[in-house]
């Protein structure tokens, strides 16, 4: 703001705009997101599950041969990195864009329930099979998955849980938003590698990626934990997890572009 004329500064007028223009963009591929066929989406959340499941592998195979947890951190980030570059999607990432799409009435409150059920339930698929086959190549990694299931098994529906899971929500969406700040790979893959860092190093409540865990513990015997005790998790992260990114950093976001949405609710009407 220039203080003598009481006006919007050049530079203030480009933060304005880059900010319109991010939001243009997130309405764009949400309404792209929430008209995609069932048969594209099942297979990006299929991948989805997938390249999060190489990213746990790393995170138990470090873990285990160095029994520091912040390295393991370290090495799960290949998973979103893998996510990144892939295309794949997981269910924490349809906050932000998808959303800003319905909000924007560029896409159907419907659509997005069906979008996050899909790639959700795909996600578990896909991590399901990925935990039986590293459990399988790599018997010696049983005891660690049982000991990192068991910790998110044994959460319980808590206060602190919920913290744990609205984090998460919150950490993935601010992944999303910091990625579509840029169309340049290289400066994407940076919050891909930082945040999940945050997200494991944090041990936050994330509903695929504990969920994958959990399985990989169950798979391996003698778990302390039941297959019930994993649903509970997933149904209390994954809302945690929801509050997070759409209540803590999507709505938050669009208290910079009110006019943008109104325009685009009209334009619509």
């Amino acid at each position: 703001m220039d203080a003598a004329r009481g006006t919007v500064s050049p530079a203030g007028s480009r933060d304005e705009q880059a900010i319109e223009d991010a939001f243009d963009r997130l309405v764009d591929e949400g309404e792209t997101r929430l008209a995609r066929p069932l048969l594209p989406l099942v297979s990006t959340g299929l991948l989805g599950g997938v390249d999060v499941g190489i990213g746990v592998f790393a995170y138990l195979v470090v873990d285990d041969k160095t029994g520091q947890p912040l390295l393991g951190a370290l090495a799960f980030t290949v998973g979103f990195v893998a996510l990144l570059m892939a295309s794949s999607e997981l269910f924490t990432e349809n906050f932000l864009v998808p959303v800003t799409a319905v909000v924007a009435k560029a896409g159907r409150l419907r659509a997005l329930v069906r979008l996050w059920a899909v790639t959700l339930g795909a996600n578990l698929a896909a991590g399901l099979l990925m935990a039986y086959l590293m459990i399988t190549a790599r018997p010696d990694l049983r005891g660690t998955a049982r000991e990192l299931g068991a910790h998110y098994a044994h959460l319980g529906v808590t206060g602190q849980s919920f913290a744990l899971a609205v984090l998460a929500g919150a950490v993935i969406t601010l992944l999303t938003r910091m990625q579509h700040a840029t169309d340049s790979m290289g400066v994407r893959i940076v919050p891909a590698v930082l945040m999940s860092f945050v997200l494991v190093g944090g041990m936050l409540f994330h509903s695929v990626l504990d969920s994958i865990l959990m399985f990989a513990g169950l798979l391996s015997g003698h778990a302390d934990y039941s297959w019930l005790s994993w649903f509970v998790a997933l149904v209390w992260s994954a809302f945690g997890n929801v509050v997070g990114g759409v209540g803590l950093v999507t709505a938050i976001r669009f208290l910079r572009v009110p006019h943008r949405i109104a325009e685009e609710r009209d334009a619509r009407a």
